[in-house]
């Protein structure tokens, strides 16, 4: 390999690992306009294994944005991440695909008396697939899905 080609290589993987942290930062603090932009425009997402939806971005952002509410604290660690990048139409780099494990606690919205400091934890964790797309606008998800592995409730 040519160092300008180790470098390339390099170079996307700094963004792609960019883009899955900018994916769990989008859903952390309800910033669904970023959730969307991070997609291609025939972008999915799975949310089935945990409970929720499957299909085009722009819908599962509504039903994130709605179903998460109940959250006053949510934090994505994403982590393990294995990169692997293929080929599309002859261009070696045009596609990632990226196995990461996850832990997600998140806070409920209100305790007793409307508090949120005594408010009980919700803990899931789990493995996302993302499936990526080279794009004019740098790499964005193709798909991704979920797959809950486990959750502790409350009580």
């Amino acid at each position: 390999m040519t160092q300008r080609v180790e470098l390339a290589a390099v170079m996307d993987r700094l963004a792609v690992d960019e883009l899955i942290t900018d994916y769990a930062v989008a859903v952390d603090d309800g910033d669904w306009p970023a959730y969307r932009r991070l997609f291609t425009d025939d972008g999915r997402a799975d949310y089935r294994s945990a409970g929720g939806i499957e299909g085009e971005a722009v819908n599962v952002a509504s039903w994130l944005a709605d179903s998460l509410q109940s959250f006053a604290m949510r934090q994505h660690l994403i982590v393990n991440r294995r990169v692997r990048f293929g080929v599309l139409d002859q261009d070696t780099g045009d596609t990632a695909r990226v196995q990461a494990d996850y832990v997600n606690p998140m806070r409920l919205a209100a305790g007793r008396d409307g508090d949120t400091a005594d408010a009980p934890d919700f803990v899931c964790g789990g493995r996302y697939s993302f499936d990526l797309l080279r794009t004019h606008d740098g790499w964005r998800v193709r798909e991704v899905v979920v797959r809950e592995k486990w959750r502790r409730l409350p009580g």
